[in-house]
């Protein structure tokens, strides 16, 4: 396409060329012989063949009729037919004829100008000059652009792979998934453009798509664990019952046994779905304003005897008088779960703080123990649905306390953390924003 529109505007450009240079020297020669008549118009002509010799103009003069009179033109124009002039019509002054070489491909353009005795003075430029300069341009454009269209096409071939590399790559990952390789991830080049940018993106969306499956074999490999024994306890129970002679007293305590089992397994259910539903944010709070300390109160004179019949001593210290915008129900459940597993966690002999102050503009409740502590491999996924430690797996517990308790904590915009080492104890702290202070 270039080689072709460069073509033509030379062409073009050529061709007006030739037609001014045609053009000014008939005005000229026009003028000279209606100034001087034929004489010097000879003469005029004479010199103009003598410096155009490597361009050279045909110059015609006829009658009113368009019959030769004079003709002047190099000897070698042997390829033109000039007889064929004397056929046109000559009506307007300045008119084109362009007439063909008898051969060759060239012609003869001439344009035509009335003298002032009525007679026609035509003057013209053979085309083959032109044709050469077009026919050496399209030899010197091909020497030069023949190796740089190739140029073009191998550095276009080169960026294009390039470029679509790392597509290319995330079809043969994503080919790779669905054969069953779910570790397949697409390789970078780390160029930090767009693409490298969008694989990187989609490497992390792999990672978390396979962190999210493992989680949810996990689950449910737990969740197969651990509604086995209730329900493997209430066909138990139920068989039993159904063998034993038919006793009232029996009767009532397998069926008190059933709903026990019973409320355990819908206990699991109902905590996974509070879980799901403050995980993604549709969880309804009833929120007010709930004096703290007091709320604290409760929770521990609930939890007490449990820990005075294992021989666990809870200390309080609630000297701040502090009030929040809370759920109080949940967040109770909350920091009832860290107390109950402080209490099962901690050894007899040992002890429970639990603590609030205001920090920073963040209420802070923190809930320490001198238990067994928690190990570094266990520390991050502690707050997964239904994980439970080596240590914990022996312990009667659903896996779910620590899930719930951080899913209420974010859903009040809150954050929960915890500092543990094993043998050392644990402490957990949740902070929640925006407390109401009041001195006492």
């Amino acid at each position: 396409m270039i080689l072709i529109a460069t073509y033509f505007f030379l062409s073009s450009a050529l061709k007006s060329t030739d037609q001014e240079a045609i053009l000014s020297e008939l005005s000229e020669l026009t003028f000279t012989y209606n100034l001087h008549g034929m004489q010097v118009f000879q003469s005029e002509v004479a010199e103009n063949i003598k410096y155009q010799k490597k361009n050279p103009f045909f110059i015609r003069i006829s009658d009113w009729s368009n019959r030769t009179l004079h003709v002047f033109y190099p000897k070698l124009w042997d390829e033109f037919d000039l007889g064929l002039l004397e056929k046109y019509s000559l009506k307007d002054a300045k008119f084109w004829i362009s007439l063909p070489a008898i051969e060759d491909d060239f012609d003869l353009m001439i344009a035509s100008d009335r003298l002032k005795d009525g007679r026609w003075l035509q003057m013209g430029r053979s085309s083959e000059i032109r044709q050469k300069t077009l026919e050496r341009f399209g030899e010197v454009f091909s020497i030069i652009m023949i190796p740089l269209i190739l140029t073009g096409f191998a550095g276009g071939a080169y960026l294009a792979n390039r470029t679509f590399r790392p597509i290319r790559h995330i079809i043969q990952t994503v080919q790779s998934i669905e054969t069953g390789d779910m570790d397949a991830r697409v390789p970078r080049a780390h160029t930090g453009d767009e693409l490298d940018e969008l694989a990187r993106l989609f490497n992390e969306m792999l990672d978390r798509i396979h962190t999210l499956i493992d989680g949810m074999k996990g689950s449910l490999d737990n969740v197969a664990h651990d509604l086995r024994t209730p329900m493997t306890r209430l066909r138990n129970i139920s068989e039993t019952a159904l063998r034993a002679n038919v006793d009232g007293k029996l009767c009532r305590e397998a069926l008190a046994d059933c709903i026990e089992e019973s409320d355990r397994v819908l206990n699991m259910l109902a905590t996974l779905m509070d879980i799901s539903e403050a995980e993604t944010g549709v969880l309804k709070l009833d929120q007010d304003l709930v004096h703290i300390p007091h709320m604290l109160d409760r929770i521990v004179d609930m939890y007490q005897y449990v820990a005075e019949e294992k021989g666990v001593e809870i200390k309080t210290n609630f000297s701040e008088e502090i009030h929040a915008a809370i759920d109080q129900n949940r967040m109770s459940q909350a920091v009832a779960n860290l107390l109950d597993n402080a209490i099962k966690y901690t050894a007899k002999g040992g002890r429970i703080a639990l603590e609030i102050y205001e920090s920073s503009g963040a209420c802070i409740i923190k809930v320490n123990d001198t238990g067994i502590g928690i190990s570094p491999k266990d520390l991050p996924k502690i707050w997964d649905r239904l994980y439970r430690g080596d240590r914990s797996r022996s312990s009667k517990g659903l896996g779910l306390g620590l899930s719930l308790v951080k899913a209420v904590v974010e859903a009040h915009h809150g954050k929960v953390e915890v500092v543990s080492s094993p043998g050392n104890g644990s402490t957990f702290i949740i902070s929640l924003p925006a407390p109401h202070r009041s001195d006492a």
